[in-house]
């Protein structure tokens, strides 16, 4: 199940090679994998999911996100990979969802999305992103005085 985020970006938990086809229904142009290969023996590899989305005609990528938390590259690879999609919509996903949301509230924090309207959208998704809220508030501040 895909559960979106906003008008663009959706997040899921672990996808499988059907969930690629149901990914190009939707019109999908970007796939973004969270989650770092071997996480559990259920999962499937990337590098399947990769090539499903190829053979799709959707982009991938991989920005690993392990439970040790976000660094700044990850934020600034998932921006990258977001500028990457243009207008098309986005699935990101991981073990839950939960992690790719979270790099989606920092990545559109230091876009200097403000850090309430962040917590709405999660929430209205079902996800919680106060464990990282002062991350959020300060990547919004450091997005305020780039401007």
């Amino acid at each position: 199940m895909f559960i979106p985020l906003d008008d663009r970006i959706m997040v899921s938990a672990q996808i499988s090679i059907d969930d690629v086809a149901t990914a190009q229904v939707l019109g999908v142009g970007l796939i973004i994998n969270n989650r770092p290969e071997d996480e559990s023996a259920d999962q499937t590899p990337g590098d399947a999911i990769a090539a499903a989305a190829a053979a799709a005609g959707i982009a991938y990528v991989a920005i690993p996100v392990t439970h040790a938390g976000f660094s700044h590259s990850q934020v600034v690879a998932m921006d990258a990979a977001l500028a990457q999609a243009g207008d098309a919509p986005v699935l990101a996903y991981c073990r839950s969802g939960t992690r790719s949301t979270l790099l989606w509230a920092l990545t559109m924090a230091a876009a200097g999305m403000a850090p309430a309207a962040i917590a709405a959208k999660a929430a209205a998704a079902g996800y919680d992103v106060s464990p990282l809220r002062a991350q959020i508030d300060m990547l919004h501040a450091q997005a305020g005085a780039r401007e």
